[in-house]
């Protein structure tokens, strides 16, 4: 008898391309190789923990993790609602951002170069008021370094928690160190070092967080309405549950998430683990990317 089962190797394939599509778009495998295969120097070294972390299937529950955690700065979640198009384009959001984290964690340090003056550009021109008139810059250091760290520690927590091979403490000061350097591109203050200093600095700009309409709106649309196809929903509920869970509980009080995902909390871990392991599964199908060819460059 044939293991695993043909019919079951199909529908990894098809569960591995589905996700890739979703997560990087319709040109995934050229932006692949391109990322990939390029050849040149880059920022980080095979043996970065970064590289670790963000090749891991821990990343989609750290990610929406982060995107929950950051919408509890008024500011940041004013500019968000007001000109990232998350709810109109939620999948155009998604991909843009993986591939600058792609780009810059496992591109050439040309591509890395460029894609960080993209998101410059893109944050000099987003600026306004959020409904209680408070002023936002987009390429405020002090904002660009919230949304540093809150992504940095939903990273890292998701990956100490279902990553295939968690860090020591060396290797998580290290994870912290490497995103420091491409914050620090993007314009962010001073971005922490090491653990115990992003720790420090969540607790510091714990003051100025809260909740406000636009943050519990887009936590109900993140964990209740996403964009998805009736196959994927349940899944869904336990890759939301963990995000959830991974929040400290004061934020998970603040954005308030609907009842069903409250009740589904005491499974948020092992259903986390389900998760992850499933997105493994799924993407080991993929093959290698491949060499970019001269003209992609």
């Amino acid at each position: 008898m044939l293991w695993p089962p043909p019919r079951a190797g199909k529908l990894r394939e098809r569960a591995g391309e589905s996700l890739l599509y979703r997560v990087a778009g319709p040109e995934a495998h050229q932006k692949r190789a391109r990322i990939h295969g390029t050849p040149g120097p880059r920022w980080f070294g095979p043996d970065r923990p970064v590289r670790l972390v963000h090749a891991d299937a821990s990343m989609y529950v750290g990610g929406l993790a982060a995107l929950l955690l950051q919408s509890l700065h008024p500011l940041a979640m004013a500019a968000v609602a007001a000109h990232s198009g998350f709810q109109g384009d939620p999948w155009g959001r998604l991909q843009r951002t993986s591939t600058f984290l792609a780009v810059t964690t496992f591109g050439t340090a040309e591509d890395a170069g460029r894609a960080v003056a993209r998101v410059r550009g893109v944050h000099a021109r987003i600026h306004g008021r959020t409904r209680a008139g408070e002023p936002y810059r987009a390429s405020d250091p002090h904002l660009l370094t919230w949304v540093h760290i809150a992504e940095t520690e939903c990273f890292l927590k998701a990956y100490q928690r279902y990553g295939r091979r968690p860090l020591d403490p060396a290797g998580e000061d290290g994870y912290v160190a490497d995103m420091a350097q491409v914050a620090r591109y993007l314009g962010a203050e001073s971005p922490p070092e090491t653990h115990a200093e992003l720790r420090a600095r969540l607790a510091g700009y714990r003051p100025e967080l809260r909740a406000t309409r636009e943050s519990r709106e887009a936590a109900r649309y993140l964990i209740s309405h996403p964009p998805l196809p009736a196959p994927a929903r349940l899944p869904y509920v336990f890759l939301a549950a963990a995000a959830v869970e991974l929040l400290p509980p004061w934020a998970r009080a603040a954005l308030d998430p609907p009842r069903t995902t409250r009740l589904m909390l005491p499974l948020a871990r092992p259903g986390g683990r389900a998760i992850t392991a499933a997105v493994r599964w799924a993407t080991s199908s993929l093959p290698p990317p491949q060499p970019a060819r001269r003209e992609e460059r």
